[in-house]
């Protein structure tokens, strides 16, 4: 069973949606949570009937995000991904519809989950 964390912040980048060829769809945001006198900047991805929760949310809104660690390896490479499965408005805009009382996370790892990278990608900015 997967831990579950939450992370306040401003919402920052919410990237469109993506559908891959195998049917997965899920889409990506960067919320910016304060810590000291460096900001940190924190991707997460919402995958399937998750996704919606987004489309409440603008950019600036303040987020409360509720989300797994997902880990995976591809080809000798290693990724982790930050799953939100219940995104909440904390004020500062959004009517506060980001997800109903009877959320919860998923029961297991996605096996249909299509987490090839992009080849374009190679090049890690760090």
């Amino acid at each position: 069973m997967a831990n579950t964390f939450e992370l306040s912040g401003t919402l920052k980048v919410l990237e469109d949606l993506q559908t891959f060829a195998s049917g997965f769809t899920k889409r990506e945001f960067v919320i910016e949570v304060p810590d000291g006198k460096y900001p940190q900047m924190v991707k997460f991805e919402s995958v399937r009937d998750k996704i919606d929760q987004l489309n409440t949310h603008s950019i600036g809104d303040e987020l409360k995000v509720t989300f797994d660690v997902r880990g995976n390896e591809y080809k000798g490479r290693y990724y982790v991904n930050l799953n939100a499965w219940k995104i909440e408005s904390t004020g500062g805009g959004g009517d506060g519809q980001g997800a109903s009382p009877n959320d919860s996370p998923p029961s297991s790892f996605d096996s249909s989950f299509d987490n090839e990278p992009d080849p374009s990608d190679d090049d890690i900015p760090f």
